[in-house]
């Protein structure tokens, strides 16, 4: 058994989850989440918990077991709280500008990178040690893609930390060729 799918998922008073057959459809104030269910796993609503329960006791019903609790958490939680992930820019003359649904980057690139943002996927860019990028969104799932595609732009270098990383994240610094001399 499980021991992350037999948790039972707390479904708040402001929050709407309908269940049709494999699909499960959650709405809450921040928007609104589909997703298809597994065949292997069913989901049944007990008041205002939802439980999900396996199929069978193969291998992988135990493991779309635990996953589809904790995606289904997630829906949960993003529609009635939200997710933000942050990512900070290093690097002189590296800016962001914000354009209606669009970030465009200077990364000392020749050109400016022109990066269009996805419905339900909000950004904001503070000036705060260093330039700061707030991505927030009701998906986690949609939220973390983003979040990494942006830092793909130009990922953070060893030597000098310049780029673009998560706030959370450590660079380990290395030493220049000055040093083994």
């Amino acid at each position: 058994m499980s021991r992350i799918g037999k948790r039972v998922i707390a479904v708040p008073p402001e929050t709407k989850v309908t269940i049709d057959g494999r699909i499960i459809t959650v709405q809450g104030p921040k928007g609104t989440l589909t997703r298809e269910i597994h065949p292997l796993v069913r989901v049944e609503r007990q008041g205002n918990n939802l439980i999900v329960k396996r199929a069978d006791d193969t291998r992988q019903s135990n493991s779309m077991h635990g996953l589809t609790r904790t995606l289904i958490d997630n829906m949960v939680t993003g529609v009635t709280k939200g997710f933000s992930r942050q990512l900070l820019i290093t690097g002189v003359g590296y800016k962001v500008d914000e354009k209606d649904s669009h970030l465009v980057f200077h990364l000392g690139y020749s050109h400016p990178i022109d990066f269009p943002l996805p419905d339900g996927i909000k950004a904001r860019v503070e000036q705060q040690k260093g330039i700061r990028v707030v991505l927030e969104g009701c998906d986690k799932e949609l939220l973390g893609l983003i979040a990494s595609k942006i830092r793909s732009l130009r990922p953070p270098e060893p030597y000098k930390g310049k780029g673009i990383r998560y706030i959370d994240e450590q660079i380990i610094r290395k030493a220049g060729k000055t040093a083994a001399s």
